[in-house]
């Protein structure tokens, strides 16, 4: 009896220890899946937090005012799609007349299909409407196109970015560019364009937009690397708009040639 006693309590034992082996296991391959499936938004939701905001170039125009303006980029949240991507609204001007957007955009921010080798697909598209969309950032919420609006007027696709992670020891947190071969692009003569994006460590953000034509020679866009966008300190928020902060422009003849935003 007492034999019998001790193998039924050693079987129990047995028996428990191989529950809680299953149950652990199963807990830790869902805990994988979920956190698997969660990581791939968080990439798309991290790079749309670094897009948002005001970011300045004026450091790049004051070293180099040849090749670079001051630059005025504001981006805001404006939508989500049924699929969980996020809309943004995106507009550039500039830094004298932040009121009169030169280049207006919808960003839709998705993770990579997975069939892709990248974390983030960032995409661009015309804007319907866009003297109803300017300044939209700026307006208080209820004075903006509301997002079922914006969802109407998101117009064709102009360009899609796919971003990946940067590797250790880079400044980037993001960096990608557009499909060898770009996208169609007619804008003064060019029959193509490419873009490139990198999302840095101080929440800059590196923007490079080119356009060729059919021999692969640059018709716009500058010439010497992105422009680099960095973020309005709050703190001097006013004084980015004082002309005492970048030294007289020269002629506009000799920067147009080097400064992608003249492109729309």
């Amino acid at each position: 009896m007492g034999n019998g006693s001790e193998d039924s309590n050693g079987w129990n034992r047995c028996r428990g220890l191989a529950v809680k082996a299953i149950l652990l296991i199963g807990g830790a391959f869902l805990v994988k899946r979920l956190s698997k499936s969660t990581t791939r938004w968080d990439h798309a939701t991290f790079v749309s937090r670094s897009l948002t905001g005001e970011k300045y170039s004026k450091d790049q125009a004051a070293k180099n005012p040849d090749n670079y303006f001051n630059i005025r980029m504001l981006t805001c949240p404006a939508a989500e799609l049924v699929d969980g991507s996020n809309v943004l609204y995106f507009e550039q001007a500039f830094w004298r007349s932040p009121q009169k957007p030169f280049r207006q955009r919808f960003f839709m921010v998705k993770p990579c299909p997975k069939e892709l080798k990248c974390d983030v697909e960032l995409s661009t598209y015309a804007i319907r409407d866009m003297e109803e969309y300017k300044n939209f950032c700026d307006r208080p919420k209820d004075q903006r196109p509301q997002p079922e609006e914006v969802i109407g007027d998101i117009a064709e696709h102009l360009t899609t970015v796919e971003l990946k992670r940067c590797s250790r020891g880079k400044r980037c947190l993001y960096e990608g560019s557009t499909p060898p071969g770009g996208f169609p692009n007619s804008w003064n003569g060019a029959t193509y364009c490419t873009s490139e994006l990198a999302v840095m460590k101080n929440n800059e953000i590196h923007m490079w937009d080119r356009g060729f034509d059919d021999d692969g020679n640059q018709i716009w866009g500058p010439k010497e690397g992105p422009y680099e966008f960095k973020p309005a300190p709050t703190s001097s928020f006013n004084d980015i708009f004082s002309p005492l902060n970048l030294p007289p422009p020269p002629p506009t003849e000799r920067r147009i040639e080097g400064s992608f935003i003249l492109q729309e």
